[in-house]
């Protein structure tokens, strides 16, 4: 089934973001869809990651988009399938991500010490049309942001 103009941008816009998470952090599902200024489609950055490409098929594909870094918005590791979560850790741990698991067998990461939660993508640092005038360096200017 083809997919709207729209969907694509979506994915597309998921995965360029996603590629902007540093090495070593994480951050949620609900972040990127916030990021990109749909706080209310986390779900739809599942699905997108969930049928990320192999490599060698599309532009954006497992190989360079860092899906491991992507976790639910109580730091835990969400199953996909059986063995996905396990995958998932053994990747982060990879990359110095400290995972725990709990009683129940979930495993979780600190948001606290490996969150990534910036205000705006670090692509987009600077594209307002407003001056940073505060000499925060965070180009918002003087207006707050919520």
């Amino acid at each position: 089934m083809p997919r709207t103009d729209e969907a694509e941008w979506f994915i597309n816009a998921v995965y360029a973001a996603i590629q902007e998470i540093p090495y070593g952090r994480v951050t949620s599902y609900g972040h990127i869809a916030l990021l990109l200024g749909y706080p209310k489609r986390p779900r739809q950055v599942g699905t997108s990651l969930k049928h990320l490409p192999s490599p060698g098929t599309s532009f954006y594909h497992s190989g360079n988009v860092p899906w491991q870094r992507v976790i639910n918005s109580k730091g835990m590791i969400s199953h996909r399938g059986p063995g996905s979560a396990e995958r998932q850790a053994e990747v982060l741990r990879g990359e110095g991500v400290e995972v725990e698991g709990d009683a129940m067998g979930e495993l979780y990461v600190d948001l606290g010490r490996f969150g990534w939660f910036p205000d705006v993508l670090p692509s987009e640092e600077g594209l307002d049309s407003e001056e940073d005038t505060s000499g925060d360096g965070n180009g918002h200017g003087d207006s707050i942001r919520e």
